[in-house]
C-alpha cells in the first residue's frame, strides 16, 4: 500500500474514531431517555433518530448542506465566529456522526432496557443520587449494549458516502475510504481501488464481529 492509499485509510479510521466519541455522549443520553423515561413526543424523537437510517444518503447529506452551509440556518450562526464546516474535514465528522448515530442508540438502548430497574430503585433508596445511579448502575450494567452500539456506529461512520460526498466533497482534505474508492473506480484506477476496498471490508468485519460477539453472552 502506497503513502497516498495508507493517508486515506488512517484519515478516514481517524474520522470515524471521532466522530464515534462526538456521539457517544447524546448517543447514550438518548438511549437512555427513551429506554426509561415515557414523555410528550417521544414518538417524534424516536423517528428523527431514526430517520437516517430510511432516508437515501444523499438526502440526507443534502439536509445538512442547507442547515450547515454559509446561507444555511446553522451555518450563518457559525459563520459569525468564523466556523466553517462544509467541505472541510469537520463536514465528514459531522456526517458520520449523522449516519452513525442511530446505530448506536439502537444497540444502546437495548442494553439499558436488560437492565433491571430494581438495581436502581435499590441504589436510589440508599441515597444516592440519579446521577451516581446512572454512572454506577445504569451504565456499567448496560456497557455491553452501549460498546456494541460504539462499533456499529464506528463501522456505519467508516463506511458512510452519500451525506459525505454531500457535505464535504472529494477534495484532497476530505476524502474517506468510500468515496476514494469511488473516484479511483470512476477514473478506471481498479488496482487502488480494490487496495482500498479490502481494507475497508477488513475493518467492517472486524468492528460487526466484534459488535455481534458482544451482542451475545459470550466473548
Amino acid at each position: 500500500m502506497n503513502s497516498d492509499l495508507l493517508r486515506v485509510v488512517v484519515f478516514s479510521v481517524g474520522m470515524a474514531t471521532i466522530a464515534t466519541i462526538v456521539m457517544l455522549p447524546p448517543g447514550i443520553a438518548l438511549a437512555w431517555l427513551l429506554a426509561r423515561r415515557s414523555f410528550p413526543g417521544r414518538t417524534v424523537v424516536e423517528t428523527l433518530v431514526t430517520l437516517p437510517l430510511v432516508l437515501p444518503p444523499v438526502a440526507t447529506g443534502l439536509i445538512l448542506l442547507r442547515l450547515f452551509g454559509r446561507r444555511g440556518f446553522i451555518g450563518k450562526w457559525l459563520d459569525q465566529f468564523g466556523i466553517d464546516l462544509v467541505f472541510t474535514w469537520k463536514a465528514v465528522i459531522l456526517a458520520m456522526v449523522v449516519m452513525g448515530l442511530p446505530l448506536l442508540v439502537r444497540a444502546a438502548r437495548n442494553g439499558f432496557e436488560q437492565v433491571d430497574p430494581r438495581y436502581e430503585q435499590i441504589a436510589a433508596t440508599l441515597g444516592a443520587t440519579p446521577i451516581r445511579v446512572f454512572f454506577t448502575i445504569s451504565l456499567p450494567l448496560a456497557g455491553r449494549g452501549v460498546v456494541a452500539g460504539s462499533v456499529l456506529g464506528f463501522s456505519r461512520a467508516l463506511g458512510e458516502f452519500g451525506a459525505t460526498v454531500m457535505i464535504a466533497g472529494m477534495l484532497p482534505g476530505t476524502r474517506t475510504l468510500s468515496t476514494s474508492i469511488y473516484a479511483y473506480t470512476q477514473t478506471g484506477q481498479d488496482a487502488p481501488a480494490t487496495v482500498l476496498l479490502v481494507a475497508a471490508a477488513a475493518v467492517a468485519f472486524s468492528a460487526v464481529y466484534i459488535s455481534n460477539r458482544l451482542s451475545t453472552t459470550g466473548v
